[in-house]
């Protein structure tokens, strides 16, 4: 591993990336939206290693607002068929629903700011719930703007990262203090939500 992990290597496949264009810097960060098990930030750091801050930003931000934005309508429309009623009546997908439609979209803005956090799920919820569409649209795309901006700021300059142990250091440091902050969110918005629906069943 350690052999192939080189200057000469990176920039091979940085250089062979950048030749499929910019269809694959939008369409990876779209198919994470439909497959959660792809590592979002590997894909940002791909494009914005294979295209530059700019545009590496511009093609995951974009990528990553159509799929999130597709996911949220194809529920929207889709989701309360019969046949999908053994994932849309899970329990806990039903308590966010209740509390989004009480609360509004501020909570959902806050999830889609930080990576790491189950974007699936919010874009599920929200297809489910009575937020309007173009309010919904707005809260993808500032939200994942700030997201894609942020590992796009950790893992702009791989080659610089490789060369300086340090600086890798501290980029991994910050990919991890992002993700722990996530789920710190995603535990206190939780905790938010079975506090409320008690507070509203005992009335």
């Amino acid at each position: 591993m350690e052999e192939w992990l080189t200057i000469e290597n990176l920039e091979r496949l940085e250089a062979y990336y950048r030749t499929l264009g910019p269809f694959i810097g939008i369409f990876l960060p779209l198919l994470e939206a439909f497959l959660p098990f792809i590592p979002l930030v590997v894909i940002v750091v791909a494009n914005v290693n294979a295209f530059g801050l700019f545009w590496g930003f511009l093609f995951s931000w974009i990528g990553t607002v159509l799929g999130s934005y597709i996911v949220f309508l194809i529920v929207r429309k889709y989701g309360r068929h019969p046949r999908l009623y053994f994932f849309t009546k899970n329990a806990r997908v039903q308590k966010f629903i209740k509390w989004v439609d009480m609360n509004g979209l501020s909570p959902l803005f806050v999830l889609l700011c930080f990576p790491f956090t189950p974007s699936v799920l919010v874009n599920i919820v929200a297809g489910l719930s009575n937020i309007r569409k173009h309010f919904y649209l707005a809260a993808i795309v500032l939200g994942k703007m700030v997201m894609i901006l942020l590992m796009s700021f950790v893992g702009h300059d791989l080659t610089a990262l490789i060369k300086s142990p340090i600086r890798l250091a501290l980029s991994a440091l910050a990919i991890i203090a992002l993700w722990f902050i996530g789920k710190a969110v995603e535990v206190r918005l939780n905790k938010r939500v079975e506090r409320d629906l008690r507070n509203i069943d005992k009335r």
